[in-house]
């Protein structure tokens, strides 16, 4: 099995996860994480809509944790203007830490309860 292989059955599984804890309303907050910048989303899957969105250049701040930590808290400053204070933590093929877990740590400082 090649890493990617592994990658993307981690991903499934996990989604797989999320979906079976999450209630219909409640959105999933999607992370995608590339070599320099982090991202995260919030997405409505009975719609299958994007509902808010934080990441990439303009929140360069620091070393990379602390640009996820930026993230997390625009996200959670974008969900709450949006009228959303719960959502599902969907940490795609990730391990919970680094700089998945500071944007969590962030995104829960800034409001959001999951």
């Amino acid at each position: 099995m090649s890493a990617n292989d592994t990658n993307l059955r981690r991903k499934l599984r996990n989604r797989q996860k999320v979906r079976v804890a999450a209630a219909p309303e409640r959105p999933r907050l999607s992370v995608y994480r590339s070599s320099k910048y982090i991202y995260a989303q919030l997405i409505d899957d009975t719609t299958g809509t994007t509902i808010a969105q934080a990441g990439g250049k303009a929140l360069k701040e620091g070393n990379k944790t602390d640009s996820a930590a930026a993230v997390g808290k625009a996200l959670a400053a974008a969900a709450i203007e949006k009228g959303v204070k719960a959502v599902v933590f969907d940490r795609g093929q990730y391990r919970y830490h680094g700089r998945v877990k500071a944007l969590a740590d962030a995104a829960r400082e800034g409001g959001l309860d999951f």
